[in-house]
């Protein structure tokens, strides 16, 4: 009985150092990724203002073809809703809305996740004229996580996840937009 006793007070004691930790832990994380792509930049904005789109090159978009998807608004402005539910745990339910369009420069999501994990973040997709034929793009991505849940981020690598499912999505719209 005594071990038992032992074991449960270690236990105890472990969920307790874990919350505390969590307490003081980070919970905010922000990502962004950039590429350039050899297309004049109103043609790049032009190609991303439109949400559709990213299901042609978002690493995220591309993981499950069987994915339902629901489009609510008039792509490619304030508003419109780009909405997916796909049963492989690693896509999950939710959906995205465009935000705000400063045009020829950049345009603001919000991202709702509902499975497997409920959480909003924030993104955007920005453009960047270097030359008349050289467009820098940058994708961000800002999120955070609820307490004791920020535990994750401590063990997950959550940043450099993201930040390479992003440097794969512009990769892939690099390929798309330049061919």
């Amino acid at each position: 009985m005594n071990l038992f006793l032992y074991i449960l007070s270690g236990f105890a004691g472990l969920i307790v150092l874990l919350l505390t930790i969590a307490a003081f832990a980070k919970k905010n994380y922000s990502v962004t990724s950039e590429i350039t792509i050899q297309m004049p930049s109103q043609v790049v904005f032009n190609y991303l203002k439109l949400l559709k789109n990213q299901d042609n090159f978002s690493k995220w978009a591309l993981m499950d073809p069987n994915m339902t998807k629901e489009y609510r608004g008039i792509d490619g402005t304030v508003g419109f809703i780009s909405a997916w539910e796909s049963k492989d745990k690693n896509v999950g339910k939710g959906e995205q809305e465009i935000r705000k369009i400063k045009e020829g420069e950049q345009i603001d999501f919000e991202i709702r996740f509902i499975k497997p994990f409920a959480g909003i973040a924030q993104a955007y997709l920005s453009t960047d004229s270097l030359s008349d034929q050289v467009t820098l793009v940058k994708w961000g991505f800002t999120s955070k996580m609820a307490y004791p849940m920020n535990l994750m981020l401590l063990v997950m690598k959550m940043e450099k996840m993201i930040e390479n499912d992003l440097q794969t999505g512009l990769q892939n719209l690099k390929k798309l937009l330049e061919k």
